[in-house]
């Protein structure tokens, strides 16, 4: 049996993981929840730019030219963004996002080495994911797991924006996970550009969650519903939209990396309660060991005291 001495050094090891996973869930339920009122506090913001965007749509029509972002054209490139995190202990959260793709590119039978196809990373783990693989990266982001400032995906949304532009790519997909419940997180991909009515809708209701705190958001919301409306737009439907078009991206990027970051600290959250429960119960487990081997070493000790004593009659 283990000295008692070793098995009190492994239980202060065990207690004092305990505490840190413990610290560390608190710290990862405090940003889910933060990252979950950012990104529905954004949504009014986001309701009147996709109102606008569907509407200046109509108008234009055929009589004014949509803006670049909203055109589609032959797509020859495709490009793939891929969001994770910069660090681990997250529990699946980045090999559920990763395997997302993975059968995403195995189903449409796609060589993403080719030179059709290029990548942007968003996060440490798809990063160094993509560069293990040989997969062209056009652009990399990382440190965003803590973004809640609309600026400070600019330079993403910027990225994006004057790639499709210079036609380095003509059509990108999003791959990134949605945050559903604490419990639960899926993995999804979008298409990001062209601009699009309808993926923009569907981005900006991807985030009310299903349940739990936020999820009346989903009972109440009306907006979707078509109403009459008459606008005057000045000075002209295109012009509008050519401003219009980049501010949507970079909310779809921003809802995008806030869904993000709420599932990635739900998912640690969650894997540190499991290592904290863990530690909880193998620390009881290392106690128990450790009474045992005192009271064999009592034991022990007592029988030899009684035999030496009953030597000398």
């Amino acid at each position: 049996m283990e000295s008692a001495q070793n098995l009190k050094r492994r239980i202060r090891s065990v207690q004092n993981i305990g505490q840190i996973t413990k610290a560390m869930e608190m710290v990862a339920a405090t940003k889910m929840r933060r990252a979950q009122e950012i990104a529905l506090a954004s949504r009014p913001y986001s309701y009147t730019a996709l109102e606008l965007l569907g509407i200046l749509s109509k108008l234009g029509g055929e009589a004014e030219p949509l803006p670049a972002l909203l055109k589609k054209r032959p797509v020859k490139k495709t490009a793939f963004m891929i969001v994770t995190s910069d660090k681990g202990l997250a529990g699946s959260f980045n090999g559920a996002v990763i395997r997302a793709f993975e059968r995403y590119i195995k189903e449409n039978r796609i060589d993403p080495r080719g030179p059709e196809y290029s990548f942007i990373a968003v996060g440490q783990k798809a990063k160094s994911y993509l560069e293990r693989r040989k997969m062209r990266v056009g652009a990399s982001f990382t440190r965003v797991g803590d973004f809640t400032k609309l600026e400070e995906v600019t330079p993403i949304a910027d990225a994006l924006i004057s790639g499709y532009l210079r036609e380095d790519f003509d059509q990108l997909f999003a791959f990134f996970t949605t945050f559903v419940t604490a419990l639960r997180q899926d993995a999804v991909f979008r298409e990001f550009l062209p601009i699009d009515y309808e993926a923009v809708k569907l981005s900006i209701k991807d985030t009310i969650p299903r349940a739990g705190r936020y999820s009346e958001y989903a009972k109440t919301e009306s907006f979707f519903e078509d109403t009459a409306r008459d606008y005057i737009i000045e000075p002209s439907p295109a012009a509008v939209l050519a401003e219009l078009a980049p501010e949507l991206l970079k909310i779809r990027v921003y809802h995008a990396i806030l869904e993000a970051n709420a599932s990635e600290h739900s998912a640690r959250r969650m894997a540190m309660k499991s290592a904290s429960d863990n530690a909880s119960e193998l620390s009881e487990d290392l106690n128990l060991v450790y009474n045992k081997s005192r009271q064999a070493s009592i034991t022990r000790e007592l029988t030899e005291i009684t035999a030496g004593a009953e030597a000398l009659h």
